[in-house]
């Protein structure tokens, strides 16, 4: 496989990962436990004890989670075979030069607002940690800013930030979880009401798939660093496992005890300010992924659109700067309408690439060839209207029908209409020819 001098911060964002640069099992896992074990998953499984039952949030986050782990580990695999970021293989998974520009807009906003939400939640801790005396503005830009710094220096730095972080993380939240059971009955605590306005099944279910529905669609970011699609299994099934499953259920027990969803007060009372720090400033490492998948997908949009091959070190300053502000004008407030949006925006996306890759297979042939030299396939992917209809009708489905699970009412009926549509597609195509050469 042809090897490629990097730029630094460059990270092959506009390339395929060569074998000489693959991590190991244990360098992805970590990286995909920590987005799930920070404080952005305490924030969800909080938010789902303040307003179901444990029994109720249980089924919840089991159902997103396959959902979750289903787009997660078929992207994560075409991801880790191609070698290809998200942006970079939906260009020949469906969407094709220009859509990939719209789908790399989105998922860049979708990070970055991400991003805007976890810097406030550190911002705030330091606050509070300092009693005051260092006002939130200025906590905003100093987390902001210096998360953006680490995220220049690509995956590696991802690695080792994941390493030092998650077991801080996890010691920090058992803390807390013993120190609710020495007061509380866990028995008690699956019989509790909820302390807040109720939500339903499918709602919560939506928000669990929300809440990580991009980085299942992010997967090939990190698992094209991966060895092969063994690895991206484990990488995605054990991250499931114990940051959806475990942190979120431990964040429902602890907001039923407290009977609050302000995960800060939740830490605090629990388990100190030291360890509520802890917990806090695991937003480093989920916004050192956010700002990382974000760069990518910019560098993409402007590769795609522009011709243009911008450092990805400089976009991760620029979209960084961003971030921090919107953090800072308070992005915060609208933590759950986020992440609603997203459960039905984004599951479309999945299910015409998995469609596209895996079925249709409509580009197998020209990346399989590619792959061999280690270089992108010559043939750019085009957008078909179908592709566009097909989001379109999942959006509008997951949006607004009320019955089922709104995540996979947009993921399936996408997937669907883009299946039959490209198959009808290419009948019209067939019989067009064969009234040509009777003519």
């Amino acid at each position: 496989m042809a090897e490629q001098k990097q730029a630094f911060g460059d990270d092959y964002s506009l390339s395929r990962v060569p074998l000489s640069a693959r991590k190991s099992l244990w360098s992805i896992t970590i990286v995909r436990i920590g987005a799930f074990a920070t404080i952005s998953q305490f924030m969800l499984g909080a938010t789902m004890g303040y307003g179901l039952t444990f029994k109720d949030a249980l089924i919840a986050t089991i159902l997103g989670s396959l959902l979750l782990q289903i787009i997660g580990f078929l992207l994560g695999y075409a991801g880790a075979k191609e070698g290809l970021s998200t942006s970079l293989l939906a260009r020949w998974t469906g969407f094709g030069r220009h859509g990939s520009t719209i789908l790399g807009l989105i998922i860049a906003i979708s990070c970055i607002g991400w991003f805007g939400i976890q810097n406030s939640v550190f911002a705030s801790g330091l606050v509070e940690a300092t009693n005051g005396k260092l006002p939130l503005l200025a906590a905003t830009f100093l987390t902001g800013l210096g998360v953006t710094l680490l995220v220049i220096f690509g995956f590696k730095v991802l690695s080792i930030t994941a390493t030092i972080a998650v077991p801080l993380f996890l010691v920090a939240v058992g803390f807390g979880i013993v120190s609710v059971f020495k007061e509380n009955s866990f028995f008690e605590l699956l019989r509790t009401e909820p302390a807040g306005d109720s939500l339903t099944i499918g709602i919560a279910a939506t928000m669990v798939a929300g809440g990580f529905i991009v980085g299942a669609i992010i997967t090939p970011d990190y698992s094209r660093f991966a060895r092969n699609g063994k690895d991206v299994f484990w990488m995605t099934t054990i991250g499931l496992i114990v940051g959806e499953l475990g942190i979120n259920m431990i964040a429902v027990l602890l907001a039923l005890a407290t009977r609050t969803s302000d995960v800060v007060s939740i830490m605090v009372s629990t388990t100190g300010l030291l360890a509520a720090l802890v917990v806090v400033s695991s937003t480093i490492k989920i916004n050192n992924m956010n700002l990382y998948s974000a760069s990518l997908s910019v560098t993409s949009v402007f590769d795609s659109v522009f011709k243009l091959k911008l450092n990805r070190g400089i976009v991760t300053l620029i979209i960084g700067v961003v971030g921090t502000v919107l953090s800072a004008i308070g992005i915060l407030d609208r933590f759950v309408d986020f992440l609603v949006i997203l459960g039905v925006l984004v599951p479309p996306i999945a299910g015409i690439m998995v469609i596209d890759y895996f079925v249709l297979k409509t580009y197998r042939k020209e990346l399989d060839q590619s792959r061999a030299l280690g270089t992108l396939p010559n043939i750019e992917g085009v957008l078909s209207p179908i592709t566009l209809i097909a989001w379109a009708a999942g959006f509008i489905v997951g949006y607004f029908v009320p019955w089922g699970i709104p995540s996979l009412n947009a993921l399936f009926i996408s997937g669907l209409i883009y299946y039959v549509g490209q198959l009808v597609l290419q009948s019209a195509k067939k019989n067009s020819v064969v009234t040509v050469k009777n003519d």
